[in-house]
Parts: structure tokens; C-alpha cells; sequence
């Protein structure tokens, strides 16, 4: 398996990571058995990091990834780096109540998602959204008193733009922000990731299939349960679906005539964007795993890339990432 640094502070990881979120919620029923064999599929392949957050299904997914790591060879456990979210509030009703990223609620967050991971410390620990009423200053400095406490091992950011990325790296070493880029998701290009790279964080791009939307497998009939995110997402609704769907057909062309899927495309091009740059890949079967690793054997080349690019432009996309009250969300200055 290549690996990448997780940015200049941060920990050499595997090429792809596995995003674990699917296999508890949002994108409807999942088979535990299956997610906990897909886990142990992809550490037997090489990968590395395992990315999750504690509100998702309410703990469920770190609790998953907790018993997928028992029940995992010594060595394959060891090689395993935790990536976690934290902050975001949900009620029983599995509503959402913004997020809380106070030092007293870090402190207390990691404390549970050390208890259900089931490991002595967390490898890359990050808030989920930026909270508009703490200054990033505070949270970030209370992640780092866990790290100084061996708690956690690096600092992480998530859907920040590039103020509160600097604000954050003033504050201490940051090894990672994770944010959506795809395809069809290409808003970082422009402030985002010039920052990064010139404050030398890298980047896990989650999202890079746009939660199956140009994977190749997902059609215009298909029905979606109401608990199912892509339900209320715009770019899965009437016309915009129809148009993203058009884009897809014209990625497939280029994928066939290169012999791999369009899933497969789609990830290499995100590899292909820089060495600081680590896919996440939100797998829930051992299947879309090993389509998914296959995107580490795809080359492309000059004309390839003008190909893509010329199938689907920047902003060809339909519709926003999410609907509008969460869009709301992603950072005070994005």
C-alpha cells in the first residue's frame, strides 16, 4: 500500500482511508457483519486510517470500529490510526443541536471516544464544524492539552476555511483538515488549499465518490429511505440528479475507454491532485472496498486529466453540497 504524510507534523498513512460513517448511519441500513469484515479487509490491504466521528448513530460507528479492532490480528490493530470528529450535538430524536466545542465538552467528548474505540489515545482528533460562540483558538487549545496528556496524538481541523485555518495553526501545530473534495466539490481550490499547503497541513478529502453520487452504480430510480441523507441532499433531487447523472455518463466514457470503473476514476483523480492530499473512502462492503483500492493502480496522464476536466468542469455540479440550513454551518468564514 503507498502511504502519504498527514501533513508536516503529522503521521505517514496509508494512500486511501477508510470512512466509516456509512456503516452506521445516514445512507440507510447497513450489515454489521459485513462493516466489521470490510474494516478487517482494508487493514489486510494496507490501509491505515480509519475515520469517524461520535455522533455518528450516536456513538454506534466508534463503538463498531472498537470491536472490528479486538477482533483484529495484534498487527493489523497496531497499524490502525484512529481519525475522530467530535462536537456535534443530536438529541433522541436523532435531530441536530449545533455543535459545542468549549474545552470542558473536548475534554469530555474524548473521554467518551476513548472508551468506545477502546484504544489508550486518538491519533488525529478534530471538531466536526467550526462552533460560532468558541473562538478556534480555545478548542484547538484544548486539543492540545490532550495531546500533551497523550490523549490524543495530532490536531485536526474540519470544514474551516482559511482565516480559521491560520487562526488554528497560530494556536498549535495542525496535521490535518478534513473537508469535501471531489469532482464535483472543488470549492477548496481557490483559498482553501493554497493555505494548507503553504502552512504545510494536509488534507483528507472525504466525500470524493459525493456519498455515491458519481460512483458509477447510482441511478435516477433509485429509492432512498427517509433516513437516508442523499433523501434531502439538492444534488439528489429532480433536475439536479438528471444533470449529475449526465455528468457521470460522460466520466464513464473516459473510465471504459481506460479500462476501470468510474468509481476508480473518480478516486484517481482525487489522488492525483497532490501528495498531501489522502481520499477517504466510505466503503460498507468488501465489494466498493476492492473497487475502491483499485483506484491506486490507475495512472493518469496529461490527456487524461484534460479529458476529465473537460467532462466535468469545475462548478458543473447541480445543486449544493448539503441543504441549506447546513450549509449554514460549515465555518464562519466559508
Amino acid at each position: 500500500m503507498q502511504t502519504r504524510p498527514l501533513g508536516t507534523t503529522g503521521p505517514q498513512v496509508s494512500a486511501l482511508g477508510l470512512g466509516c460513517m456509512g456503516m452506521s448511519a445516514l445512507y440507510g441500513e447497513a450489515d454489521r457483519a459485513e462493516s466489521i469484515a470490510t474494516i478487517h479487509a482494508a487493514l489486510e490491504a494496507g490501509v491505515t486510517l480509519l475515520d469517524t466521528g461520535d455522533f455518528y448513530a450516536m456513538g454506534h460507528n466508534e463503538m463498531l470500529i472498537g470491536e472490528a479492532l479486538r477482533a483484529a490480528p495484534a498487527a493489523l490493530r497496531e497499524q490502525a490510526l484512529t481519525s475522530v470528529k467530535f462536537g456535534a450535538l443530536r438529541d433522541p430524536d436523532s435531530g441536530w443541536s449545533g455543535y459545542d466545542g468549549r474545552p470542558a465538552a473536548v475534554r469530555n467528548f474524548a473521554a467518551y471516544s476513548l472508551q468506545r474505540l477502546g484504544v489508550d489515545h486518538i491519533d488525529v482528533y478534530r471538531i466536526a464544524r467550526l462552533d460560532p460562540n468558541v473562538p478556534i483558538e480555545e478548542t484547538v487549545g484544548a486539543i492540545a492539552e490532550l495531546v500533551e496528556k497523550g490523549h490524543v496524538r495530532h490536531i485536526g481541523l474540519s470544514e474551516v476555511g482559511a482565516e480559521t485555518i491560520r487562526r488554528a495553526a497560530a494556536t498549535a501545530p495542525i496535521a490535518d483538515l478534513q473537508i469535501e473534495y471531489s469532482l464535483i466539490s472543488r470549492g477548496i481550490e481557490d483559498e482553501v488549499l493554497p493555505t494548507t499547503r503553504e502552512l504545510g497541513i494536509g488534507i483528507t478529502a472525504y466525500g470524493v465518490l459525493s456519498r455515491g453520487l458519481i460512483s458509477g452504480h447510482f441511478t435516477a430510480d433509485r429509492q432512498l429511505a427517509p433516513t437516508d441523507f442523499r433523501s434531502m441532499s439538492p444534488r439528489f433531487q429532480g433536475e439536479n440528479l438528471q444533470h449529475n447523472l449526465s455528468l457521470v455518463e460522460a466520466l464513464r466514457k473516459i473510465a471504459e475507454q481506460k479500462g476501470v470503473s468510474v468509481a476508480q476514476i473518480a478516486i484517481a483523480w482525487v489522488l492525483s491532485r497532490g501528495e498531501d492530499i489522502v481520499p477517504l473512502v466510505g466503503a460498507r462492503t468488501r465489494e466498493r472496498l476492492t473497487e475502491a483500492l483499485g483506484a491506486l493502480d490507475v495512472t493518469l496522464d496529461d490527456a487524461d486529466l484534460a479529458a476529465i476536466e473537460q467532462a466535468v468542469p469545475a462548478d458543473a455540479a447541480a445543486g449544493d453540497r448539503y441543504p441549506a440550513a447546513q450549509m449554514s454551518h460549515l465555518g464562519t468564514d466559508r
